[in-house]
């Protein structure tokens, strides 16, 4: 008698062929693997301890192939130049953007994301963080069973744009990864905290935040729980800010100690003494108080650092996350009150300085059990896991949000938003639009983001054209455009001509993403006139409604004019050329008056029209036949 081989419900009918999802951080500073096995997510180790985080550094020599990690990081005091750190930083990014400090020579326009000029020629920050992730592809390749990896899914601030997850998702396929998902890396940190068995006893709903403060990005998100289905209520940050700021804070701090000019420290002493801030700041994690002693220019120092004076120091940094945390809060129409749990996330949280303030700010004592720097791989592991093998017992239903609102343009240069602000995605939205003159045949589909009501204070996301529309009187035609966000954050838009099924579509890919600076004030700027927006939108309609009534009256005199006496033509002509130079002013009350003036004669215009279409379509029947 033969073995049986059976499989257990909702499993792979072959058990022992292994399929696996690994969950990787991409980290500005550091990055790791993780993955779940015999039903555990656990974060694979390299052979060497330190790079088991893997410091987010490639080495560039001018010989040899490039190193990365550790050995890597080993050349950033000698060689700064050709030692690529926080790379993430510059992801989708355009030079012009870039106004952070960093040490290195960039090549390229000024409008595309740069390159880093190296020993071994220019290298794009795609290229840079492509060589971690294989670093992180070839752990996991050496730690599973054979040909058992069916991809990734890869975590990225929640802020970032477009651009910013298109660049991480090309470094991906330059590793030669198949990317499961992006995931947000709060969403990750909750689903690594198994937020959604907290709403299993009750109907209650719960709120969460999310601080995420890693070396270079930090991000907040505020998160609501009910029957299972997990939803991010809002969401913002800053992908230039974190752990990193404070190291060259502390490092103006030391060289202040010296009482020497920072311009009088070569790059070489500057970047010994950021790793050695670094070590101090770490020591302190543990330690009231660590002693420091220094030398920069023959000059040397020895003294005191408490945590009272790395608190100081880092004011400007933690002041910064609590603006954005009151902004995030603002948005989710919740006050600090609200909220159930603030879970501390990234390992620039490890300080005591950054658990003190978000303590006093939130008034209550933030939730950190899981390692802080392993909490976002460990989630998205859990998620490639349940991409990969399909596991329907975990029911969570996660709910991203898009950052900024999306729309097109219309007549007038006027926005008009598909998805607003912090909708859940993935999300399809479509509305129905149509043509403005008579005979037209074509459309320029402009696609924007921005809060304010005019494209010329909206960013331009992209353009296409959607030819075919068969001519017809202005309005007949009917244009289906659609809005669609995966859950990668991907946003492809497409139009459609309802009758003859004539599409064209694109996928908005800018060529670089968004400034925190440029961010920050799309946002500020929609508040800030909104009530001036208000009334440039109804000005602006009312004159493209006046145009557009201007337009079929002028070309309905042509065609029907025998239905008027000379005087009524006359009158009307007359009615019409005074709207026209109306229309010249920005006086709304003017226009609208006039408008008044126009409509009797309209009116009755149209009414004759309609009488001779339903005279034209009864000729030849009788009563009888009705």
């Amino acid at each position: 008698m033969s073995l049986l081989q059976i499989a257990e419900p909702n499993q792979s009918a072959q058990p022992h062929q292994h399929r696996f999802g690994l969950g990787i951080d991409l980290g500005t500073t550091r990055s790791l693997v993780a993955v779940v096995r015999s039903g555990k997510a656990q974060v694979l180790e390299a052979s060497a301890a330190t790079d088991t985080l893997l410091p987010s550094v490639v080495y560039y020599p001018s010989v040899g192939k490039p190193l990365v990690g550790s050995d890597a990081l080993a050349h950033l005091a000698d060689d700064p130049k050709n030692t690529i750190v926080s790379a993430k930083r510059f992801m989708g990014r355009s030079q012009a953007d870039i106004k952070f400090s960093h040490p290195y020579e960039l090549s390229g326009s000024k409008d595309d994301m740069p390159a880093f000029v190296t020993a071994q020629g220019d290298v794009s920050p795609v290229e840079v963080s492509a060589r971690i992730l294989a670093a992180l592809e070839q752990r996991a390749a050496s730690a599973l069973p054979a040909d058992s990896i069916e991809g990734a899914v890869i975590t990225v601030p929640a802020y970032f744009d477009e651009a910013q997850r298109q660049a991480t998702k090309d470094a991906a396929q330059a590793a030669g990864i198949n990317v499961l998902r992006l995931l947000n890396e709060p969403t990750a940190a909750a689903v690594a905290y198994g937020l959604d068995q907290s709403t299993q006893n009750g109907d209650k709903e719960s709120y969460y935040l999310i601080y995420d403060l890693g070396g270079g990005t930090f991000d907040v998100s505020i998160l609501k729980l009910t029957d299972g289905v997990f939803e991010v209520l809002a969401t913002g940050g800053n992908s230039a800010l974190g752990g990193d700021d404070i190291d060259r804070l502390m490092t103006n701090w030391l060289i202040k100690q010296l009482n020497i000019d920072p311009k009088d420290v070569s790059r070489h002493d500057k970047s010994i003494l950021a790793q050695q801030a670094k070590a101090y700041k770490q020591a302190l994690t543990d330690d009231e108080q660590v002693d420091i002693d220094i030398t920069v220019n023959e000059q040397s120092y020895q003294g005191v650092l408490r945590r009272t004076d790395l608190l100081a120091i880092a004011e400007p940094v933690s002041r910064r996350t609590l603006s954005v945390c009151e902004q995030v809060l603002r948005d989710a129409k919740l006050s600090s009150a609200d909220l159930d749990e603030v879970i501390l996330v990234g390992g620039s949280t490890r300080m005591p300085a950054i658990q003190q303030v978000v303590t006093e700010f939130f008034a209550k004592q933030p939730l950190c059990r899981l390692n802080p720097d392993e909490v976002v791989a460990l989630g998205a592991a859990q998620t490639a896991h349940q991409l990969v093998n399909g596991d329907s017992n975990n029911n969570l239903l996660l709910l991203d949000v898009t950052p900024l609102s999306l729309g097109l343009e219309t007549m007038g240069g006027l926005v008009e938003v598909l998805i607003p602000r912090n909708t859940p995605i993935p999300v399809k939205k479509r509305q129905v639009f149509t043509t403005y003159q008579d005979g037209q045949t074509g459309m320029v589909i402009h696609v924007v983001q921005g809060e304010r009501e005019t494209v010329d204070n909206c960013r331009s996301l992209g353009r296409f054209e959607l030819y075919g529309i068969p001519p017809m009187k202005a309005g007949f035609a009917r244009i289906e455009v659609t809005f669609s966000i995966d859950a990668n954050g991907q946003l492809t838009v497409s139009a459609q001509e309802t009758t003859t099924k004539t599409e064209s579509k694109i996928e908005i890919v800018p060529s670089y993403g968004l400034s925190d600076e440029q961010k920050e004030q799309l946002l500020v700027a929609g508040f800030k006139h909104a009530e001036e927006d208000k009334n440039t939108r109804s000005l602006i309609e009312t004159k493209v409604e006046a145009e557009r009534e201007v337009l079929a009256l002028q070309s309905a005199l042509k065609e029907f004019a025998a239905l008027l006496s000379s005087e009524e033509q006359h009158s009307l002509a007359e009615q019409i050329q005074v709207l026209q130079t109306t229309l010249s002013t920005d006086d709304l009350a003017l226009i609208e008056a006039q408008q008044a003036k126009l409509k009797p004669h309209s009116d009755a215009f149209a009414a004759r029209i309609m009488n001779q279409s339903v005279k034209a379509s009864m000729a030849g029947t009788n009563a009888q036949d009705w």
